[in-house]
């Protein structure tokens, strides 16, 4: 399985981006898709997940400007990102799990001028 991400780029305060990725490959099994990211010197932490099933679970620090939504038939992710701050810089990584394995993209750098 390989997971292509996009959408990333530079953007001012309270500015929009949309990030996508595509599930690609042996792509049976999916179970969930969502987007981790890591900022300079912090921690990799959850930003958003939406499973197959319809849940999602959103990182407080993101609740009501970020919304995911996933495509399960074109195995596509989506992170609609609104009202951005300086502090969502950071490199956002892709993940899905084709149960049980987990898989991870190669990450979209967002960043975030004030």
């Amino acid at each position: 399985v390989q997971l292509q991400a996009s959408g990333g780029g530079l953007v001012q305060a309270g500015g929009s981006l949309r990030l996508s990725c595509i599930a690609s490959g042996s792509i049976l099994g999916l179970s969930r898709m969502g987007w981790y990211r890591r900022a300079p010197g912090k921690q990799r932490e959850l930003v958003a997940l939406s499973t197959t099933g319809g849940s999602t679970n959103y990182a407080d620090s993101v609740k009501g400007r970020f919304t995911i939504s996933l495509d399960n038939a074109k195995s596509t992710v989506y992170l609609q990102m609104n009202s951005l701050k300086p502090e969502d810089t950071a490199v956002y990584y892709c993940h899905a799990q084709f149960w049980p394995r987990d898989y991870w993209g190669q990450g979209t750098q967002v960043t975030v001028s004030s």
